[in-house]
């Protein structure tokens, strides 16, 4: 799988996270280095970096800065679907590494 210029939308996400159907990503890919940006909702500013394994998993860590004006920290580990007409979605399983520690899960599709 590869993520280059692919672009993402949350549909779902726990009610502890901070991205909504506001947010949008922006990831590129190369090789089996994932970077992506993100704004959009509570979200003023985020960044991520990431490996791309060879069943298209990703592990990622990101940091983000809310409209609160935190910088909350986090990784993921996300898992790909192939939709019928051919856009990705992402099953996510994230867990803060700042703030409460807490963890979720998102579904993010592309657009």
């Amino acid at each position: 799988m590869n993520y280059n210029n692919k672009r993402f939308r949350p549909v779902q996400n726990s009610e502890n996270g901070e991205t909504s159907g506001e947010t949008v990503f922006e990831y590129k890919q190369s090789g089996e280095i994932l970077t992506g940006e993100y704004q959009g909702g509570d979200i003023v500013k985020g960044q991520l970096i990431g490996l791309v394994n060879a069943a298209g998993t990703i592990d990622m860590r990101y940091h983000q800065v809310n409209k609160k004006g935190e910088l909350m920290t986090g990784k993921c580990r996300s898992t790909y679907e192939l939709l019928p007409n051919g856009r990705i979605r992402l099953y996510e399983d994230w867990h803060w590494t700042s703030g409460d520690c807490s963890k979720g899960k998102s579904i993010l599709e592309e657009f």
